[in-house]
């Protein structure tokens, strides 16, 4: 530990009503240290750290004692707390978007911050968000403190989010998950940032995170909950090379991170199977690779020609270039990977793909058919052979509705079963995707956030598509409930024979599951090939960069990564 003791907790525990949600819990967090507690989706790592500040309904029933330099948080009044949250203590929330008020500009959000507990005039308050917003790094923040927040990106907010939690210069920033909905060119900045804030003003951070990258990358200590208990605890090597307890090795055996040759393989040459096309980037920064045709050796399922989609600006702003002449193909049985950031493209490409979306110009054909001119019964009929898989399966599924009606919908739309078929298809696909029958009749905040997934693939598969389209299908699990559906995916994809196109930021799940890889910057496909040779010998600047970003599970190695990146940032 790099200091004295800030905060001890003392056998922690917390219960809803007969449910025990933590279970004599305890750690320390010394002054200046940052110590990460990782575990599963309901561990009571999130539940242990809301306990701290009063965050938790009056339904909560919590004991034990966490002390913050020698007093008891959870002894104090609810005017002392009050003084604690944003001056000694600062929360950096998971999503930056229902973290702000969507109502008032991001100045007024940061100001209310440093006023509440500081004795400062509204104008002095102003000068110091704005000077606050630039030790964030948010750009032009003069500017940007007029803003609202839908007018900023994700990576941006969560900036906003950590300037207001550090305004009042706290002892202890709690985050949590702060960087699980960013990309990793962005969450390797939030880290950076985190980092710096660290050495500039000794605040000690408690890393809340099922991201074990991000551990290895930021954290000195490790605490790791499982069932609500602390299992095990220690020096972050420690806990990744020799690891005491079996759930420790089972979680980090878990982790899909990318392969030592990826990982290695930022100085190699371009491989000859990988093309580089064009995009958006500074021409100093362009490596001497030609750009070759894509073309399969044989008929491909999906072929997309030349795809642009132009967002018309609303009034006198600009209109944005989603899509650019975006060119690629997937042949059948194939699983094609197309990464890049937000905003790059990728799910817009995908939209039209899908036949959501009228592109501005190109053709998307599946098979002989270009589905950017069907309509009507031959539409319906072409979309029949395309599944989708969304990112959030919560948002995804109708509330209201049992699970297995939603498996069954696509199977009553497109007449493919009718009467007590229904019933029997339902329970050989919820099988196919290792979930009971039974629970067909269950709603979906009934279900784990993984076998919530496990349902969006069943009814993804009810027609037997052709083509799967998963946008970002385990962006939002754990890394163990990650593991298991890029298995089952794997295994589905034998057993029912889809091609797929597969869209992530995470290059370690496009390395495990895909045969080619497209990466897309801009609007533009900057460069393809094969998998293997895309991630261990990327042609373009920005596939270096994505590649550098991403953080793995290995302290030592993650270290060489973060310098490298920092050369190539």
């Amino acid at each position: 530990m790099t200091g004295a003791g800030l905060l001890r907790l003392h056998d922690v525990a917390v219960s809803f009503g007969d449910v025990e949600a933590v279970r004599g819990a305890g750690y320390e967090v010394a002054a200046g240290e940052v110590v990460a507690v990782v575990g599963e989706s309901g561990s009571g790592k999130t539940v242990t750290a809301m306990s701290l500040l009063g965050l938790l309904p009056p339904t909560a029933r919590v004991t034990g004692r966490a002390e913050l330099a020698g007093r008891d948080l959870y002894a104090m009044t609810p005017a002392e707390l009050r003084a604690v949250r944003g001056g000694d203590v600062g929360m950096v929330f998971q999503e930056p978007m229902s973290a702000l008020n969507p109502v008032f500009t991001i100045g007024d959000q940061v100001v209310e911050a440093i006023r509440t507990h500081q004795e400062l005039t509204a104008a002095a308050a102003r000068e110091r968000a704005i000077e606050l917003l630039g030790v964030v790094g948010l750009p032009n923040p003069r500017e940007r403190v007029r803003a609202y927040p839908h007018e900023l990106s994700g990576g941006q907010l969560q900036r906003v989010v950590i300037a207001m939690a550090v305004a009042n210069e706290p002892k202890l920033l709690i985050a949590d998950e702060p960087t699980t909905a960013l990309d990793v060119t962005v969450q390797a900045e939030i880290l950076e940032l985190l980092r710096d804030l660290r050495s500039r003003l000794g605040t000690a951070i408690l890393l809340i995170t099922h991201d074990m990258g991000v551990v290895a990358d930021l954290a000195a200590r490790v605490v790791v909950m499982h069932d609500g208990r602390v299992v095990e605890q220690g020096d972050v090597r420690t806990i990744f090379t020799a690891p005491a307890e079996d759930y420790t090795r089972q979680l980090l055996g878990s982790v899909v991170s990318l392969s030592t040759a990826a990982a290695t393989g930022l100085d190699h040459a371009p491989a000859a199977g990988v093309t580089a096309g064009p995009g958006h980037v500074a021409a100093e920064e362009h490596p001497a690779v030609a750009s070759v045709p894509d073309v399969p050796a044989e008929a491909p399922l999906l072929r997309v020609e030349n795809l642009s989609v132009t967002y018309r600006g609303r009034f006198r702003a600009m209109a944005v270039h989603a899509a650019s002449a975006v060119s690629l193909h997937v042949e059948p049985g194939e699983v094609l990977g197309l990464v890049g950031e937000s905003g790059s493209g990728k799910s817009t490409v995908a939209r039209a793909v899908t036949g959501l979306l009228a592109p501005t110009a190109g053709s998307v054909r599946i098979g002989d058919a270009d589905i950017t001119r069907l309509r009507g019964r031959a539409a319906k009929a072409l979309r029949r052979r395309i599944g989708v898989v969304f990112q959030d399966p919560l948002s995804s599924l109708n509330p209201r509705t049992p699970v297995g009606e939603s498996v069954a919908t696509p199977l009553r739309l497109h007449g493919a079963a009718r009467g007590s078929e229904v019933d029997r298809r339902v329970g050989e696909l919820l099988e196919a995707v290792q979930l009971s029958p039974a629970l067909a009749s269950r709603y979906p905040h009934e279900l784990s956030g993984g076998q919530r997934q496990r349902a969006c693939i069943a009814r993804a598969l009810a027609l037997r598509p052709d083509l799967l389209v998963a946008d970002e299908p385990t962006s939002a699990l754990d890394v163990t409930i990650q593991a298991r559906i890029l298995t089952l995916l794997r295994e589905l994809r034998h057993e029912f024979g889809f091609a797929c196109l597969f869209i992530s930021h995470d290059l370690a799940v496009i390395e495990q599951l895909a045969d080619r890889v497209a990466v897309m910057h801009r609007g533009h496909v900057v460069e393809q090939g094969p998998a293997k040779e895309v991630l261990t010998a990327p042609a373009h600047p920005y596939t270096r960069r994505l590649l550098s970003a991403a953080p793995i599970a290995d302290p030592e190695a993650q270290r060489q990564r973060r310098e490298a990146w920092r050369k190539l940032r």
